[in-house]
């Protein structure tokens, strides 16, 4: 039997076996759980560790930076100091033509206080005869002097001798310090006035440091101590009456930080305080402080520094500030808008009070001495200004300064200008300015405008200048820029150009005064006329010239000729170019500028010798160093004789002419001059000359309308003012060679006939000394005396 395949039988499915893991064995966290407070600690401090090293870091680097700043800064040049600018020197010398009052007019405009005895410099005594003074320490431009005590001994004639009271001798010179007159090109709106450590009051400093920062000699520039002082007291007051900054921190503030308040900002001025104080002397820092600190503003510009604050508020060199006055200073640093003490003098007082009881505490001042102190009033100027600046005399000695200092002058140095200003002279002209236009006014309607250039009569040295009626505004200089036609003061250099001449003319040559009428080119036809629509016939040539008038002045013009006129002028120092050669420039159609009028009278004054003008006297750096001097000079450019007479006729102008208005009060001075007025009355001029100066003064309006004032009406007027306040000296020019006495008899229509036994005597220039050799002989006037006066 086959055998049956066995069938495999059907296995049962299988089951899924679930295995049971076995459960892991885990470590036990107990232990961990005590070692954590160790581990965290430990990842803490490296945390820290890192941290500290990243900020080390930041302030190693910060540092770095911080100390490459402050160097670059305080080893360079530590702040951008503007341009100071000074006065002309009064320097005073035994025989000298000065009086007394003018000496004392000088020591008051310069603030020095009179008393009965002077002690200390800025202080002056004086009797009829005598000044005494305590003359101020000040580095000159040829270097510094200190402080001298001597005695002026004056005559009628002058200034008689010099004593040094000290050494007791004679000193054959003086030289007064000049007045403070402002500040140029500062590059922002910071002024200051920069002095080193030891020109400050130790007395003022002892006073800040008690005020301000008692423990300044003592802390790193960071005081922990004040910082806590400040905490408590502010907490007690619940607000904050009290800071915690040094004077190192402020000062570190104010150079290099804003004024954000921020931790940050706190941190850098902690920073760089303890640099500063690190690097440099405690000294150091408060000088740079005390040229720093802000008290105050004026005029849009911010006051820096207690030597610019005492100028500003007191008028004076900080040195001569009372204990009072540097209190109020020293109370103002805490807030100078708050304290202004023109607008809050009580609460200034109560601030300087405390400051002086301040002081008392620290036994800087004694009781005694602190109610002395505490009972004084402010004594403040009217109004806080940094200078009494002149606008218009600024403008002129900038542009010099960029003529002829040139590279020499840098802004932002604090290079000292020495300028030519007399402060008397421009005190006075202002004052006159100020007080004759407005009369003027009344009677011609306003907008009268105003211009006048003062210079000295030898040296050409501009001794004051006013742009305008309104002296101290900032605008348009009508001294130097405003060209005006200038009338009858053409006439002096006609009547100069026949002079010289001798063989022609002479001071009694006769001038035909009658109807002329001339064409011109073009057809047109010109009819000069005198002003008081008069014909005399025929006048001799010295009072054609002191009546200016017009008609023999145009006579004599056309025969000496218009070429040689313009040279006249050219060689008094008026540019070709401003001069057109028609007819009528012999009545004064030509335009000038005061200052360029100034220049022409300037050489008839000195004898026919042209000095160029000048403000600008010397620049000298920080270091004392001279950049820049100006040598006054002068060259003969006319005949001394010549103009000698020319003077003579404008003698005759004050003394019986246009400008007789002066003889009453100064016929003792023999002052010279010539009014001058152009068409329609729209221009007044005068130019005055006394034995000191020549003044130029010039009336008219803006939009050129006629004004009904003549040079005599107007001009004149305001000069004549002026000399009520600046009392002029005498004119005395030397008789030159060549010149003598003539003789003439008086004909009935005014005109000279030469006699040698007349009695009406006029200088001329005998050239050949003809005319006094033909005298002595006694000989009866023979036909050469015909020739040469004219007849």
């Amino acid at each position: 039997m086959a055998e049956k395949k066995k069938v495999p039988a059907k296995t049962a499915p299988k089951k899924a076996v679930i295995k049971k893991k076995t459960p892991v064995k885990r470590k036990s966290t107990s232990k961990k759980k005590a070692q954590s407070p160790r581990s965290f600690w430990k990842g803490l401090m490296i945390l820290g560790f890192k941290l500290s090293l990243v900020v080390l870091a930041i302030l190693l680097i910060a540092g770095i930076y911080l100390d490459t700043v402050v160097k670059n800064r305080f080893d360079g040049q530590l702040f951008t100091l503007p341009t100071v600018v000074y006065s002309r020197v009064l320097t005073l010398a035994p025989g000298q033509n000065i009086s007394l009052q003018t000496v004392k007019k000088e020591l008051d405009l310069l603030k020095y206080q009179k008393v009965r005895q002077p002690q200390r410099s800025g202080e002056y005594s004086s009797s009829s005869t005598k000044i005494e003074l305590i003359r101020r320490p000040f580095e000159f431009q040829q270097g510094p002097e200190p402080d001298r005590h001597v005695m002026l001994y004056f005559n009628s004639d002058g200034l008689q001798k010099i004593e040094n009271r000290t050494a007791k001798k004679q000193m054959g010179f003086l030289q007064i310090e000049p007045q403070f007159l402002g500040m140029l090109d500062a590059d922002d709106d910071q002024q200051r006035l920069f002095l080193r450590r030891e020109q400050f009051p130790e007395v003022m400093v002892d006073a800040l440091l008690a005020t301000e920062d008692r423990d300044f000699y003592q802390h790193d520039g960071v005081s922990p101590l004040a910082i806590a002082r400040a905490m408590v007291v502010n907490a007690k007051a619940g607000r904050t009456v009290q800071g915690g900054s040094t004077l190192t921190q402020q000062l570190a503030k104010n150079l290099f930080l804003s004024r954000e308040r921020t931790l940050w900002r706190k941190v850098r001025e902690a920073y760089i305080a303890l640099i500063l104080d690190y690097r440099y002397s405690k000294d150091r820092i408060l000088e740079a402080y005390l040229n720093e600190v802000y008290l105050g503003q004026t005029g849009g510009e911010a006051i820096h520094g207690f030597g610019l604050a005492a100028q500003v508020y007191f008028g004076r060199p900080i040195e001569e500030l009372r204990i009072d006055q540097l209190a109020m200073l020293v109370g103002m640093v805490k807030g100078p808008s708050y304290y202004n003490p023109m607008r809050f003098p009580e609460r200034v007082k109560e601030r300087r009070d405390l400051v002086l009881r301040l002081m008392m505490q620290e036994e800087i001042l004694s009781p005694r001495q602190y109610e002395m102190a505490a009972s004084r009033p402010l004594d403040v100027k009217k109004r806080a200004s940094i200078s009494t600046r002149q606008p218009a005399y600024f403008q002129q000695l900038k542009w010099e300064l960029k003529e002829k200092a040139g590279e020499a002058y840098q802004r932002g140095e604090g290079l000292r200008v020495f300028t030519t200003l007399d402060p008397l002279s421009q005190q006075k002209a202002e004052k006159a300015v100020e007080r004759i236009v407005p009369q003027l006014e009344k009677r011609v309607g306003k907008g009268l405008e105003s211009a006048m250039v003062i210079v000295d009569r030898q040296s050409g040295e501009i001794r004051a200048m006013i742009g305008g009626s309104r002296t101290g505004f900032d605008g348009f200089n009508r001294a130097i820029n405003a060209k005006r036609p200038i009338g009858s003061l053409v006439k002096p250099a006609i009547y100069l150009s026949a002079l010289e001449s001798p063989d022609k003319y002479s001071l009694a040559t006769t001038l035909d005064d009658k109807p002329i009428s001339l064409k011109g080119s073009k057809g047109t036809t010109w009819t000069p006329r005198n002003y008081d629509r008069k014909f005399r016939g025929q006048v001799p040539l010295y009072y054609a010239l002191s009546r200016s008038l017009n008609v023999p002045t145009v006579n004599l013009g056309l025969m000496v000729g218009l070429n040689k006129v313009t040279d006249t002028l050219v060689k008094l120092g008026v540019n070709a170019q401003e001069i057109n050669q028609v007819p009528s420039m012999l009545l004064g159609s030509i335009s000038l500028s005061p200052h360029q009028v100034a220049q022409m009278y300037q050489t008839l004054g000195n004898g026919g010798r042209k000095a160029p003008l000048t403000a600008l006297k010397a620049v000298v750096n920080t270091d004392g160093v001279l950049l820049y001097e100006n040598f006054p000079r002068s060259s003969r450019v006319v005949p001394e004789q010549a103009t000698w007479l020319t003077i003579y006729g404008m003698k005759k102008t004050v003394s019986e002419g246009t400008a007789r208005f002066l003889n009453s009060k100064y016929s003792w001075a023999a002052l010279a001059g010539k009014t001058g007025t152009s068409n329609d009355s729209r221009d007044s001029w005068y130019a005055g000359i006394d034995g000191r100066e020549v003044a130029i003064t010039w009336l008219g309006r803006d939009d050129n309308k006629p004004m009904k004032l003549t040079g005599s009406s107007g001009a004149l007027r305001v000069y004549s003012d002026y000399l009520s306040m600046r009392s002029p000296e005498v004119f005395n020019l030397p008789w030159p060679n060549e010149v003598t006495t003539a003789h003439f008899d008086l004909q009935e229509n005014k005109t000279l006939k030469p006699n040698c036994s007349g009695k009406e005597n006029v200088p001329i220039w005998d050239i050949k000394g003809q005319y006094k050799a033909e005298c002595e002989k006694k000989n009866t006037p023979a036909a050469w005396l015909t020739d040469i006066f004219g007849f």
